[in-house]
């Protein structure tokens, strides 16, 4: 395991970690609201590492990042999309497959409306969100959330310690282990509420990144999730009918969490056909340059 420390947007230190082999493709996991990198311990600790590059963050705010309080470090969407092109820019990934969990979906979605998908060789949005308004509560998210988000933000500390649990409760069907539970606690607790709010104190809608996409994109949703509603997962699929669908039966918001066996098999498919449709292209392109006198 290496540990990097990468200058993100407007100058903010982000902690970032990577596993793997350092020649393979890379992956970027980006995890979601309130959580950090060790949501991902299932697949970083698996055989991914045999065959990739895993690259594992701690969003700005959060984790060991630099999580300054004024609301204007997260209100900016340039800011998130500035991260994500800095660790791929500064840790020479080339063109990574992003997977975003939760609020890791909006983040994706920054960078997309920002730097395109010349870096991004494809996108697995897990449990992924991508709208963000008030028409979107209770519709595309779910109670799961909404329930406990204003203890989550609030300034009383029972009051946060109790949402937190809810919400970790909420994030898997079946229940985890005590060590994995307490665990979850711990790195939520980390993470100011005074950033938890400001995280929420933005209105997104990310149809015509999503609309417009040409990369690979593999949704894996619960189908018992509360917190980001499957509607969410459908209305994504709407826009990008080209994506491939995962549904997990018997499962809520953490599929990676849940069942990491199957999670972990399908990205590794997943990663592996789109790092090879991006050798193929470059070939054809490679082609077509010997074919045509001057293509450069």
């Amino acid at each position: 395991m290496k540990v990097h420390n990468v200058i993100g947007g407007a100058g903010l230190r982000l902690h970032v970690r990577e596993w793997g082999n350092e020649d393979a493709p890379s992956i970027v996991f980006i995890h979601g609201w309130s959580q950090n990198h060790l949501c991902w311990k299932n697949q970083y600790e698996s055989m991914l590492a045999a065959d990739f590059r895993l690259v594992a963050l701690d969003l700005r705010g959060h984790g060991m990042s630099d999580a300054p309080l004024e609301a204007e470090h997260y209100t900016q969407p340039q800011l998130w999309a500035e991260d994500i092109a800095a660790i791929i820019d500064q840790l020479n990934l080339g063109r990574p497959v992003l997977v975003g969990w939760s609020y890791g979906g909006f983040i994706i979605c920054d960078y997309l409306r920002a730097y395109g998908t010349a870096h991004v060789a494809g996108i697995n949005f897990v449990g992924g969100a991508t709208t963000l308004n008030k028409a979107a509560l209770g519709t595309l998210i779910g109670p799961g959330f909404l329930d406990h988000v204003v203890g989550a933000t609030g300034e009383d500390l029972p009051g946060n310690i109790e949402a937190i649990r809810n919400l970790v409760r909420a994030c898997t069907y079946s229940q985890l282990s005590s060590d994995e539970f307490e665990t979850a606690i711990c790195w939520n607790m980390a993470v100011p509420a005074k950033i938890r709010a400001a995280l929420l104190a933005r209105e997104i809608d990310s149809d015509d990144v999503l609309s417009a996409l040409a990369v690979p994109v593999l949704v894996s949703h619960g189908q018992k999730d509360t917190v980001v509603l499957p509607a969410m997962a459908q209305h994504l699929m709407a826009l990008c009918p080209e994506a491939t669908a995962s549904w997990y039966v018997e499962t809520a918001h953490a599929p990676f969490l849940e069942n990491p066996t199957r999670f972990n098999g399908e990205l590794s498919h997943f990663a592996l056909g789109a790092h090879a449709s991006e050798t193929t292209a470059a070939k054809e392109l490679s082609n077509r340059r010997d074919d045509v006198p001057g293509l450069v």
